[in-house]
């Protein structure tokens, strides 16, 4: 077996780690497009969600479409192809891992081989030092194969041991990395517990520090942890008492530490048994009277949530890639049978309903991808400002991906539902995407409430210049402008300048969702103020509206580079581009309408009432139409 790392290496392929505040690429960089500014100025900005809820546009991320490999960069992934696709189909038997419900000692020496469970980590440590693109690459092919082993990749390296590269200490690197990534030695990310699921901060796991101040004493357990039985090498959180140096007062904040199994105290349950990614292993993970050493505190003492939340930040742009492997894997086996079943004398590609079917599945997998390399482009370009986009990705991934699987599944029809044909395991598979690694219903709150945060902070910024107008001029015309072109009808955002010619109408429908949603972010806020987080029911809908706005945008990118390109494939990327607009801005504008509808609001409190007497009830609040018991 051929290592991955041994193929076209060249010395100019030799890479350093670089640390990029918040997110870590560890492959040659592209050049860093984001201007810095200066240290008594404050840093602009440069997401594109963001600042849409402002009603404005910062293109930098988008338009045009990142491209951030180099030639030697894209020989070097593109060598990895071959290897890692013979894999599956040589030795990796997917069916094989569902049944038996775990990964067999040949498959896992051979991903070992290979070097598939260090792909981001840096050479000097082992790894093969592929970048967020190349790395998404690979997470593209694995996802049309078999989402169970993927997870079993991802959870040590894409989670599990990812802090290390994001936090570790150089000592802390020199240590683990090595052993994660050719040591052989299984990470894992162990973050949940019983009574601490989407509530990352409500965790019971405690660790108390020695007397001596040199150790910390973990007890407590961790639920539904990937790897959690095999893994010698975790990223624990728990409780530790931190006391402020200001104050002298001591709380309670959460820590992050590297745990070895080997310190002593540390064991697991059984696998769990679960609907799909079955050889993935999960297991509950238990802490007693574990014995940490202070040099393993990740992080700062006090900051684990923080450090958490970017590993799963850091890591969740990954799925986009992997489900758009999926949804291909989906499609193709949607259009074989479309192309030869023949139904009343003829193909079934031949009819208007299944040709929707297919067109939609092609139309939510291109969205998918553009957004999950673009994300990840963005990442290598140097971004700090991805994680409402990276968000948005896993959204769109996970929800599309089952829309794509459910509907291919539809179009073989009862065929689609037995075993053999392959779709029923990867539907299993699927369901829990859109739970791990944040709920798709939190994901929508966190990027609703965080642009939301952002568009408030900019009013507070507006009242506080009207309190001094002659200092702050600028500032107050140049709102004043906006709002009166508004007022107007004429909308103050245009994307057309971004794109060819052939996709000037559908930027003109992506630029007009944008100045709808900037006006219903300003309605929330000016009606509920800081009573906008409890307005969950429109708190989606601002969410849904921000997905399809930034679907849209992606995909005009990606077609314009196609265009631009000359690329093979341009006709039916504009196709796909243009059909995609139309429909995404028909249903931004259908939710910003429910958001700015009272009627939708007061049948939300019909609904809201209707599940209150359904709790009352334990389940049921009605009779049978027999009116009998």
């Amino acid at each position: 077996m051929i290592r991955l790392g041994q193929i076209v290496i060249r010395n100019s392929q030799k890479v350093k780690a670089i640390e990029l505040r918040r997110c870590l690429s560890a492959a040659p960089q592209a050049k860093h497009n984001e201007s810095q500014p200066a240290a008594n100025e404050k840093k602009q900005n440069m997401s594109f969600l963001t600042n849409i809820f402002l009603g404005e546009v910062q293109p930098a991320q988008v338009f045009p479409f990142p491209e951030v490999l180099n030639g030697e960069q894209k020989e070097y992934i593109a060598a990895f192809v071959d290897p890692v696709t013979k894999f599956f189909e040589e030795v990796n038997d997917p069916v094989k891992n569902d049944t038996n419900a775990k990964i067999d000692e040949k498959t896992a020496e051979a991903l070992w081989e290979l070097g598939a469970f260090s792909l981001q980590v840096p050479p000097e440590y082992g790894g093969l030092g592929l970048n967020n693109t190349q790395y998404s690459r690979m997470c593209d092919i694995i996802g049309g194969q078999d989402l169970g082993l993927g997870i079993f990749i991802g959870a040590h390296q894409s989670i599990g041991f990812k802090g290390i590269l994001l936090y570790g200490t150089k000592e802390q690197k020199e240590k683990y990395l090595p052993q994660v990534s050719t040591g052989k030695k299984y990470a894992a990310f162990a973050l949940t517990e019983p009574s601490s699921g989407s509530d990352a901060g409500s965790i019971r796991c405690r660790a108390v520090k020695t007397p001596d101040g040199k150790h910390y004493i973990l007890n407590g357990s961790k639920i539904w942890i990937s790897n959690g039985g095999i893994a010698e090498i975790m990223t624990v959180f728990a409780q530790t008492e931190i006391e402020d140096p200001k104050t002298g007062q001591k709380k309670d904040k959460v820590t992050a530490f590297i745990v070895e199994r080997g310190f002593g105290g540390v064991s697991s349950g059984p696998p769990e048994n679960k609907m799909g990614i079955k050889c993935s292993n999960t297991a509950e993970v238990y802490f007693e009277d574990c014995k940490i050493p202070i040099e393993n505190v990740l992080g700062k003492e006090g900051d684990g949530f923080k450090v958490a939340m970017n590993i799963l930040n850091n890591g969740r742009f990954g799925m986009g890639a992997t489900l758009s492997g999926t949804m291909r894997a989906c499609i193709q086996k949607a259009t074989e049978h479309a192309t030869n079943r023949v139904q009343f004398g003829r193909k079934l590609e031949t009819f208007g309903g299944i040709q929707e079917k297919l067109s939609r599945m092609a139309m939510h997998h291109y969205a998918t991808q553009s957004m999950a390399y673009m994300v990840s482009g963005n990442m290598d370009s140097g971004s700090v400002d991805y994680h409402l986009e990276a968000a948005i990705s896993k959204v769109f991934a996970s929800e599309s991906a089952w829309y794509v699987c459910d509907e291919a599944i539809q179009i073989l029809g009862g065929m689609g539902f037995m075993k053999d044909a392959g779709l029923e395991r990867v539907m299993r598979d699927l369901r829990i995407f859109r739970i791990f690694e944040g709920t798709n219903d939190i994901l929508r709150l966190f990027v609703a409430l965080t642009g939301i945060q952002y568009a408030g902070s900019h009013l507070k910024e507006l009242q506080r210049a009207f309190k001094n107008p002659a200092a702050n001029l600028g500032l107050i015309f140049k709102e004043g402008s906006r709002r009166a072109i508004r007022s107007i009808g004429i909308g103050g955002t245009d994307l057309t300048p971004f794109v060819p010619n052939e996709l000037k109408d559908a930027a003109k429908q992506c630029s007009e969702s944008i100045d709808l949603f900037g006006q219903a972010v300003e309605t929330l806020l000016i009606k509920h103020g800081k009573g906008i987080v409890e307005e969950q029911y429109l708190l989606n809908r601002l969410a849904d509206a921000a997905i399809d706005i930034y679907a849209m945008a992606a995909v005009l990118s990606r077609a314009g580079r196609a265009v631009n390109k000359s690329l093979p494939s341009t006709d039916h990327e504009l196709l796909m581009a243009q059909a995609w607009c139309h429909e995404a801005a028909d249903r931004v504008r259908v939710n910003i309408r429910k958001i700015n509808t009272d009627s939708f609001a007061k049948n939300y409190g019909k609904m809201s009432q209707i599940s209150k007497n359904i709790c009352a009830s334990n389940g049921i609040a009605h009779n049978n139409p027999l009116d009998i018991d």
